[in-house]
């Protein structure tokens, strides 16, 4: 699951270099100038922003779906083919199942599944080990092309999402990784709008040309854990701007950023050839007020059918 991109430069002080620099709703690739180190950086801001306002979420709920889109698009910005990356995690805690799903045309969309009898005791400072509790992460990587898909399933670790996608690659990849996320709310036209960020950092394995990675690593570690959550959400401060910041000492090259949408594939037609295809005395049973409704778990709208328009 590690990779990079394609065509790409050098970052330097100046913006006019800097691919990243007035782009949200992105995800980029970048290399650390020859070091054996490779990351991805993404900045989410309406994407994220209608994903979670579609929903009546507590903060902290918000903010831990806010990282799953993140790590997805982290994740599965790396994919070589046309496919999907989906980050799952269920738990016994008040958040008993997220997904977030990351399409290579880049395309996102989440939902988290609330406990309504649990819902009141979630604090706003609560994090990933408090809302999911003990229960599993699980990463698919799902090919368009009728490939065989694969799944990767660890144990909850950590206290936050960027943990526990740490450990899914330390147990699961066993490739040395970093991973930071941050999900924040800021005011803009005198509304509350959703924002946030995230970079990975992975080792490349030495071999006879590179020699030995480890203090390539090392020193790269050592400067990924001094970025912090408020560099990651500002939106005055671009991702070319922040891996600067970090690794202008060493160099880093960063690629093409891909652009990053929210989607559904929902639709009223789709909805109803589901519910059409249910035995007539199903869907009486489904009817409430002389209608058979649906709603989408990802986008929250709801579908309205009269009986006779399901025949």
């Amino acid at each position: 699951m590690s990779g990079g991109g394609v065509a790409g430069g050098p970052i330097t002080g100046g913006a006019r270099l800097d691919a990243l620099g007035a782009a949200d709703d992105a995800v980029a690739a970048f290399q650390i100038e020859d070091e054996p180190v490779r990351g991805r950086i993404a900045r989410l801001a309406d994407s994220l922003d209608e994903i979670l306002g579609a929903h009546d979420y507590p903060d902290a709920v918000a903010r831990l779906l806010g990282e799953a889109v993140i790590a997805a698009a982290l994740v599965g910005h790396s994919l070589k083919f046309e496919g999907r990356l989906v980050v799952q995690a269920s738990g016994d805690g008040p958040v008993s199942f997220l997904v977030a799903d990351y399409r290579t045309e880049g395309a996102v969309r989440a939902y988290a599944r609330v406990d309504p009898a649990r819902r009141a005791e979630i604090g706003d400072g609560w994090g990933a080990s408090r809302l999911l509790g003990t229960g599993t992460l699980a990463l698919t990587i799902d090919p368009l092309d009728e490939k065989e898909r694969y799944q990767g399933v660890v144990e909850l670790q950590g206290d936050s999402l960027s943990d526990a996608v740490e450990y899914y690659f330390r147990q699961s990849e066993q490739v040395p990784t970093r991973v930071r996320i941050a999900v924040a709310r800021f005011q803009a036209a005198g509304l509350p709008h959703w924002r946030g960020g995230g970079m990975i950092i992975q080792q490349i394995a030495g071999d006879a040309a590179r020699g030995d990675a480890a203090e390539a690593w090392n020193t790269a570690r050592a400067l990924f854990d001094t970025l912090s959550d408020e560099e990651l959400v500002d939106p005055d401060l671009s991702g070319g701007r922040v891996l600067f910041r970090l690794f202008h000492e060493t160099g880093v090259r960063l690629f093409d950023p891909a652009p990053l949408r929210r989607y559904c594939q929902c639709s009223a037609e789709r909805v109803k050839t589901v519910l059409a295809s249910f035995p007539a005395a199903e869907r009486e049973a489904m009817a409430q007020d002389g209608a058979i409704s649906a709603a989408c778990e990802y986008c929250n709208t709801t579908y309205r059918f009269a009986p006779e328009d399901l025949e």
